[in-house]
């Protein structure tokens, strides 16, 4: 089975099982991961905004102009941002490393 690599936000890392099909929305739920997915991966929202490793992030497929709309509002945007709902696991992404970004806190 595939597997993926979540950098928490203290930086702690998890190596993970990440079955075919899920999105890595899916994959971060299904083990506890804290990304919050608010809109469930409807492109509605940007809770699900994770940033890809820059390796990794030329191997994903471009995002769709909704997704980049959705990130232009994510905190914490970065040059490897993308929406963790629209990043499906395929056996190519075996391996695939993704940080959570810093929490936006409420001031």
């Amino acid at each position: 089975m595939p597997k993926m690599t979540f950098i928490e936000r203290n930086g702690e890392q998890r190596e993970v099982d990440a079955p075919l099909g899920l999105s890595v929305l899916e994959v971060a739920h299904k083990h506890g991961v804290d990304l919050e997915g608010a809109c469930e991966g409807s492109l509605a929202c940007s809770t699900c905004h994770v940033i890809v490793a820059p390796d990794w992030f030329d191997r994903l497929k471009r995002p769709s102009e909704d997704e980049e709309d959705m990130l232009d509002v994510a905190f914490g945007l970065q040059k490897t941002s993308r929406l963790g709902c629209q990043i499906v696991m395929t056996e190519a992404l075996d391996g695939l490393t993704v940080s959570l970004p810093p929490s936006k806190k409420a001031g």
